[in-house]
C-alpha cells in the first residue's frame, strides 16, 4: 500500500489522488453533489479520514467548529496544509487509519472519501468498531467508495483495492457493534454519485450516511437491523420479483399501474416539480411520473434489494429525472421545502412512530405541497388473534384510517382526506388472484411451486382478513398550508 501511494502522490495533484485523467472536471461537479448530501455541520466536531489533498477539508472547516484531517501520505497532508492552514480550526494528522487511536465519544460527524476500499475485510471490521467508539451517540458517518471495479482510468501496476458490492458494504458496516455491544450503525441513506453516472456512465460510485444508534437487545426477529430483516424475509430478491409477476412490470404495490395512474392523477403534477417517493419499491411509479408529467423523482426505499432492482431498471429506462437511494425515511435529512410532493404506496405500515415521520414530510414539503399515501390499516378493536399474529410477524404498526388522518392533521396538514378504500382493495385482490391462477404455468417457469403457493395463499388470506373487518386499506391526501414558510 505504501509503495502504491508513494508512486501516486509525488506531485499531490487531484489527478493522482483520484487516479483519473479527467479528475479536474469530475472533482468540480462531484464535490458540489457530495456536499449537498451532508447534514448541517454548524458547530460540530468533525473527523475526516483519508482527507487526501484536502478537496473537502476546507468546506468542512467553513461550517464545523473543529476538523481533524487525517491521511496516510505525508505529501497529501502537506498539500492539504498548504491550501487550508489559513483556517485555524483544522488539525492536520499523518497516520495509518488502521493504527489510529482517538478518544471515544469525541466526534459528531466522520467523513471519508475513498478509504474503506483500501482495507481488508478484517481491517474494515476493526475500523468500524473504532468509528462507533469515536462518534458521539446519534453521530453520523458519511463515506463514499468505488464498488465492483475501479473508478479511474490510470494504469495500476499494483492494485490494492477491495471491490465490494454495495450490499457487502451495507452488511459490513451494520453488522458490527461497539465494544460494549450496545451501539451499532443504521443506514440513513445510500445512493450512487450522479456525477459519475452523467460523465462516465458509472453507477458504481456509491455514498452512504450511517447513524450511531443504540442496538435493540432483541434485534429484529433475529436480525441486527430492520433493513436486514426486510431484505432476508418479505423483500428478498425472489420475494420482490414474484410480487412483480402479479402486480405487473415495475410494481410491488396493490393494483400496479392501474391504481398508480388513478392516484397520481389526483396530484395534478406539473413539469419540473420535485417528488419524493417513500418506499419506492422497484421504481415503476417513479418512471411513470417522470415520463407522463415531466417531474423529477427521488425514489427511496430501505430495502437494498428493492433499490438494486430499481437501479437495474433505471439503466434500461434512461430517465435522468429519476434517482434512487437506499434510505431510512425516519432518519433521512433534507433541507426544508425540498419537495413539491411526498408520495408513498403501502410502505408506512412498517413505521412505528408515524406522527414523527409525518412531521418530517411536513418539513420536506414546500408551502402548498401535497402528500398522497396508500397504506394498510386495521379495523376497529378488538382484532382477531390471527390478524394480531400476522401484524407482529411482518413488523407492522397499523391504525384505523380515521386515526391515520388525525395524525396528519395533528402535524399541521390541511385539506386532509382519509378515505377507506377497502372495497377497491378487495376488488383488486380478486383480480390479481385470478390473474395469478391464469398465468400459473408462466409463473412456474421463473419461480417454484412454493413461490406460487405463497402468492395464492397470501392473497386468499388478505381477502379473508378483509372479510373479517381486521384488514383495511386507506388512501390519504393532504396539503401543507400556503402561508407556512
Amino acid at each position: 500500500m505504501t509503495q502504491f501511494w508513494e508512486q501516486h502522490s509525488q506531485d499531490a495533484t487531484v489527478e493522482e489522488m483520484m487516479l483519473d485523467s479527467s479528475a479536474t472536471l469530475l472533482s468540480k461537479e462531484e464535490k458540489t453533489e457530495i456536499i449537498s448530501l451532508l447534514p448541517c455541520l454548524d458547530g460540530l466536531n468533525v473527523l475526516e479520514l483519508g482527507a487526501g489533498i484536502g478537496r473537502y477539508t476546507g468546506h468542512l472547516a467553513k461550517l464545523a467548529s473543529q476538523v481533524t484531517a487525517v491521511d496516510f501520505m505525508q505529501t497529501f497532508v502537506d498539500k492539504n496544509r498548504e491550501d487550508n492552514s489559513h483556517r485555524e480550526n483544522i488539525t492536520f494528522l499523518q497516520a495509518d487509519v488502521t493504527l489510529l487511536d482517538l478518544p471515544n465519544d469525541r466526534y459528531d460527524f466522520i467523513f471519508s472519501n475513498w478509504l474503506f476500499m483500501y482495507l481488508t475485510d478484517a481491517e474494515l471490521t476493526a475500523l468500524t468498531q473504532k468509528l462507533l467508539g469515536w462518534l458521539k451517540p446519534g453521530g453520523h458517518l458519511f463515506f463514499r467508495e468505488s464498488c465492483f471495479y475501479q473508478s479511474g482510468d490510470c494504469e495500476r501496476k499494483f492494485n490494492p483495492t477491495v471491490y465490494r458490492t454495495p450490499a457487502q458494504y451495507n452488511h459490513a458496516l451494520t453488522s458490527v457493534t461497539s465494544k460494549s455491544g450496545d451501539n451499532g450503525f443504521e443506514i440513513v441513506m445510500s445512493k450512487s454519485v450522479q456525477t459519475y453516472i452523467k460523465i462516465k456512465k458509472n453507477q458504481n460510485q456509491v455514498c452512504w450516511m450511517l447513524q450511531k444508534v443504540p442496538r435493540d437487545a432483541d434485534g429484529h426477529q433475529g436480525y441486527m437491523t430492520f433493513q436486514q430483516f426486510l431484505d432476508n424475509n418479505q423483500y428478498s430478491r425472489t420475494g420482490i420479483l414474484r410480487y412483480e409477476k402479479i402486480f405487473g412490470d415495475g410494481f410491488v404495490s396493490t393494483g400496479g399501474l392501474e391504481t398508480t395512474k388513478e392516484f397520481i392523477a389526483m396530484l395534478n403534477l406539473v413539469q419540473g416539480q420535485r417528488v419524493i417517493d417513500v418506499g419506492c419499491g422497484i421504481g415503476g411509479g417513479d418512471f411513470y411520473m417522470a415520463k407522463m408529467y415531466g417531474v423529477e423523482v427521488l425514489g427511496m426505499d430501505l430495502s437494498s434489494n428493492m433499490v438494486e432492482i430499481a437501479m437495474e431498471r433505471a439503466v434500461k429506462e434512461k430517465i435522468p429525472q429519476v434517482q434512487f437511494e437506499i434510505g431510512d425515511a425516519t432518519r433521512r435529512i433534507f433541507p426544508e421545502a425540498s419537495f413539491d410532493v411526498v408520495y408513498s404506496r403501502d410502505t408506512i405500515l412498517h413505521i412505528n412512530d408515524k406522527e414523527a415521520l409525518f412531521r418530517k414530510f411536513y418539513s420536506w414539503l414546500k408551502p402548498g405541497g401535497k402528500i398522497l399515501i396508500t397504506d394498510y390499516c386495521c379495523g376497529e378493536q378488538p382484532l382477531s388473534p390471527v390478524f394480531e399474529e400476522y401484524v407482529k410477524q411482518r413488523g407492522y404498526r397499523l391504525y384505523t384510517s380515521e386515526e391515520y388522518g388525525q395524525n396528519l392533521q395533528k402535524v399541521g396538514f390541511v385539506k386532509v382526506q382519509a378515505l377507506d378504500r377497502t372495497e377497491q382493495f378487495v376488488q383488486v385482490l380478486k383480480k390479481e388472484l385470478a390473474h395469478a391462477q391464469e398465468i400459473r404455468q408462466e409463473f412456474l417457469e421463473s419461480f417454484s411451486e412454493e413461490d406460487y403457493n405463497y402468492i395464492i395463499e397470501g392473497w386468499k388470506e388478505k381477502l379473508h382478513r378483509c372479510s373479517l373487518g381486521d384488514q383495511r386499506w386507506g388512501l390519504f391526501l393532504a396539503e401543507k398550508p400556503l402561508d407556512n414558510i
